[in-house]
């Protein structure tokens, strides 16, 4: 039986701490899927679920089984639906686990069989979050180092766009 891992967010936008974290997965599972929420009641993304899927696969093109879709609705039942045996989230300090084991106990209260696997990514990383990396490019900082350049080429257009520059 193949072991399947999901690995749920926004992904608005992809970082690089999310590409280490999907590395470090495709070493555990013998398939990792990369589910992008279509929607969720406590974020207003700024890409849409179309440009963050996009965004991953291109960034991901040479990893081996490794599948990137879109979902709405319960993660547990996108689990089920998928036959996978694990989400994986990343760690990046401290401060995460709280909320992190919170969403794992919620998870496995909505299906039992959901197991969560923690995954911390490099050092380098452990600052690193889509929103920190969208206020730096909304203020005209570079974060060439911090996500993909596809992703660094977007933000760049997409607050030069709403910030009516040129």
């Amino acid at each position: 039986m193949k072991k399947i891992g999901i690995y749920p967010g926004t992904f608005d936008p992809i970082t690089n701490g999310h590409l280490d974290v999907i590395k470090r997965a495709l070493k555990i599972f013998d398939e990792l899927i990369v589910a992008v929420a279509v929607s969720s009641y406590k974020k207003n993304p700024v890409f849409t679920v179309e440009e963050r899927v996009h965004f991953i696969k291109e960034t991901t093109k040479g990893l081996k089984n490794l599948k990137v879709e879109s979902f709405d609705g319960l993660l547990v039942d996108f689990l089920k639906e998928k036959g996978a045996v694990a989400i994986v989230r990343g760690l990046r300090a401290v401060s995460d686990y709280e909320f992190e084991l919170q969403l794992a106990h919620a998870n496995r209260r909505l299906f039992k069989e959901a197991e969560t696997v923690f995954l911390m990514p490099s050092e380098e990383y452990s600052f690193l979050s889509s929103s920190i990396v969208k206020e730096i490019a909304y203020f005209g900082g570079s974060v060439k180092n911090l996500v993909p350049p596809i992703v660094e080429k977007a933000l760049k257009e997409k607050f030069q766009n709403l910030r009516g520059l040129s």
